[in-house]
């Protein structure tokens, strides 16, 4: 593209420039990359249609795919908030770019990111970075900017020996700058390189056509109106665009100047109204400013009155007490010194010892007689001693329960806004948290602050996490696991909030979740079990092939379980995963299997013999119970008719009774592959319903089995892909 196209291309906003009208100071923050913060380097166009750097795209897939690896490690429990992305090593990079290049087994490469734009999650597809488009047009308005920024500072050849000169044009076709002495030397009349385009000085050297990245030897001819993309014409014979309206890159260049050239004219038009508009925000600003100061004012006044109730509340009390205090210390001290009147020669003994000295017999009975009454009476209060007043002052405990609950919900007037009310039933924790709620007065509130906090195990409450939401979900990530968690939401009705809602405590999983899908290979028996195209539901039909195979049951024969298994192994760390049992399910088998015990069934005749007596076969059999002290390589339970059993062992009642519960909606399975231990879970209380050793010597595999009519369903990561698809539904 030559110098006159760049012009025909930015030439109206370049005019708007030379009018004074637009400056390219006030452009800037349209030209900051929103992961990085600054100028765009090389930006390139997500399907959101927000430009990113290439390197920072780089950076997320990086920083996400490292994350994804940790989460299958022990040290993966910890979430972090996600923050400004580290530089990421060459070596990385490289191996982002490298054509080919595949995850293990465990951990599939990531190809979707949130968007630090607009926040929605951005699947690059299968060819990734590669297939973005470089957004040439910024980067262009971004180099005019920094020369504009630096116009004092000169760009320098880059073929001049030290020092070098500064350079006077650009060669397009080159990539590099040259002064006047150096263009001659190696742009010689008479050779092809004197054809070639130059322009003046410039760091931004951009090609000459734009290629397509799905088919990267053809170039760019024509224009996706569904998918608002440049496209090439293999794209439309045979590509993704085959069946999409596209139109040629000349009309779509002239429809869209048209449109920008006019709403840039009408902006323009409207200048007057922007300025006086712009005033009145600065009035509303300083009138804002004074409002808040006077807000802050009233609420101190009304804090002072609440201390002020306090303290004279705090004096009384401390008065009572005082008081009550002072009384029983009489009461104590009056008693001791009447018990230390009964002491020898001190008091009430000494004044009788004294009285029995009298010789003169009237006189004797006429003292006597009160003495004896005050004898007797010290007497008996030996016999049953009594303190004269109590220790306690569990009385004078001050309940302030009620106050402080009040004192929690002290917020603004909400001026008749309804308080949310955070849905139980729809709110969930798997691999992130999904809250939902719902508010009476949905389309009088303006948005929503969902606020989450971590719990620890000696009841310390965390400080709040704040996240704006304008519906009535929203998708919690990077929590930690094994660990409690409190949400609330209040609803904003401009700058009026409701009071907050009752708090919801959700336990997350006790390890990060465990990815995988059904396999359709290993084992998969077609004829009785039908699995979905998504691989992440199995339903085992009663068919005809079921009846034909009953009738051996009258001579004996056994009518076996159907297997099916996850399509990844694992081989260290802790894991989760979650799965739904249909309530029509006649017997579900589900736990962990060993890849060698896995062959050991599969290999196995069909409906040849009873798995009831077959040594580790999977059942509840009286093998089974017979070593379960001893581990072994798999570890199922069984789950039907709506009833969830738990297998025998030394601990459980012997009554079947009290080892059958009701099925979960939704069933975990905890694996600890370093420990040797798994657990199964009720997902609703996140509560352990057994849990028992296992032999993990080999690769171990989510393991499942049914028999007669039944369906499996995987638990779905929560994304917010999932939300919107739950919005839809």
């Amino acid at each position: 593209m030559s110098e006159s196209g760049e012009i025909s291309e930015f030439g109206y906003i370049m005019e708007l420039l030379a009018r004074g009208k637009v400056t390219i100071k006030n452009i800037e923050r349209e030209l900051i990359c929103p992961a990085c913060k600054e100028l765009f380097t090389h930006p390139l166009i997500l399907p959101c249609q927000h430009s990113i750097c290439h390197k920072c795209v780089k950076e997320l897939l990086l920083t996400l795919d490292d994350s994804f690896n940790d989460m299958g490690s022990d040290n993966s429990n910890q979430g972090s908030p996600r923050l400004r992305l580290p530089s990421p090593s060459v070596d990385k990079i490289d191996r982002l770019n490298r054509p080919g290049w595949k995850r293990n087994s465990l951990t599939p490469r990531t190809t979707t990111f949130p968007c630090p734009g607009c926040e929605h999650d951005v699947d690059l597809g299968e060819r990734g970075i590669n297939g973005l488009f470089r957004n040439f047009t910024l980067e262009t308005i971004v180099e005019r900017y920094r020369q504009a920024a630096r116009a004092a500072t000169a760009i320098m050849c880059d073929l001049c020996k030290p020092p070098p000169q500064e350079s006077t044009k650009s060669c397009m076709d080159c990539s590099a700058s040259y002064c006047n002495e150096c263009f001659k030397i190696y742009h010689p009349w008479g050779t092809v390189k004197a054809q070639h385009e130059y322009v003046g000085p410039t760091t931004n050297f951009r090609p000459k056509i734009l290629m397509c990245p799905e088919h990267e030897m053809e170039r760019i001819n024509m224009y996706c109106e569904l998918c608002r993309r440049p496209v090439c014409h293999l794209c439309k014979l045979g590509g993704n665009h085959s069946n999409h309206r596209v139109s040629t890159m000349s009309s779509a260049y002239k429809t869209l100047k048209e449109k920008l050239s006019k709403d840039i004219d009408y902006l323009i038009g409207k200048e007057s109204q922007v300025k006086s508009q712009i005033s009145e925000l600065n009035l509303l600003m300083k009138e804002t400013e004074c409002n808040g100061e006077r807000a802050k004012e009233d609420a101190i006044t009304h804090f002072e009155k609440l201390f002020e109730i306090l303290e004279e509340r705090k004096s009384s009390v401390l008065k009572a007490i005082d008081a009550s205090k002072k009384l029983r210390l009489d009461k104590f001290q009056t008693q001791m010194e009447e018990y230390q009147g009964l002491l020898e020669n001190n008091g009430l003994v000494g004044y009788a010892q004294e009285v029995l000295k009298e010789t003169d017999q009237s006189c004797f009975v006429q003292t006597a007689k009160q003495l004896h009454l005050r004898i007797q009476k010290a007497t008996e209060s030996l016999k049953s001693f009594r303190p004269a007043a109590q220790t306690s002052f569990e009385d004078y405990v001050v309940n302030t329960s009620k106050q402080t609950e009040l004192l929690g919900e002290l917020s603004f007037f909400s001026s008749g806004i309804d308080v949310p009310e955070i849905n139980e039933e729809q709110s969930k924790v798997y691999n992130n948290a999904l809250i939902n709620w719902y508010h009476p007065e949905k389309d009088k509130a303006d948005s929503y602050v969902l606020e989450y906090r971590k719990i620890n195990r000696d009841e310390e409450m965390l400080s709040w996490n704040e996240v704006e939401v304008c519906g009535t979900s929203k998708v919690i990530s990077e929590l930690e696991s094994n660990s409690n968690y409190a949400f609330r939401v209040r609803a904003y009705k401009g700058s009026i909030c409701s009071p907050c809602s009752r708090e919801l405590i959700l336990h997350t999983p006790p390890a990060p979740v465990f990815s995988f899908l059904f396999d359709e290979k290993c084992g998969y028996n077609n004829e009785h079990l039908l699995l979905n195209l998504k691989r992440d539901r199995v339903e085992s039909r009663a068919g005809f092939n079921l009846l034909l195979a009953a009738e051996r049951i009258q001579v004996g024969y056994y009518t076996s379980l159907d297997y099916i298994i996850g399509d990844v192994g694992i081989t260290k760390g802790k894991h989760f995963w979650a799965f739904r049992v249909e309530p029509y399910s006649y017997l579900v088998k589900a736990g962990v299997a060993s890849s060698d015990k896995l062959q050991e069934w599969l290999r196995s005749p069909r409906d040849a013999v009873s798995p009831r007596y077959e040594q580790d076969s999977g059942h509840d059999s009286g093998s089974e119970d017979a070593c379960f002290d001893s581990s072994q390589p798999f570890t199922l339970v069984t789950i039907g008719m709506k009833k969830f059993f738990i297998p025998k062992s030394p601990t459980s009642s012997k009554e079947s009774e009290n080892r059958v519960l009701p099925m979960p909606t939704s069933i975990g399975v905890f694996l600890d592959y370093d420990k040797g231990k798994v657990g199964f879970y009720d997902m609703d209380h996140m509560k352990c319903l057994y849990e028992r050793q296992v032999d993990c010597s080999h690769t171990m595999y989510p393991a499942f089995a049914l028999m007669g009519s039944g369906g499996i369903h995987l638990e779905e990561p929560i994304t917010a892909k999932y939300l919107e698809y739950q919005e839809d539904m």
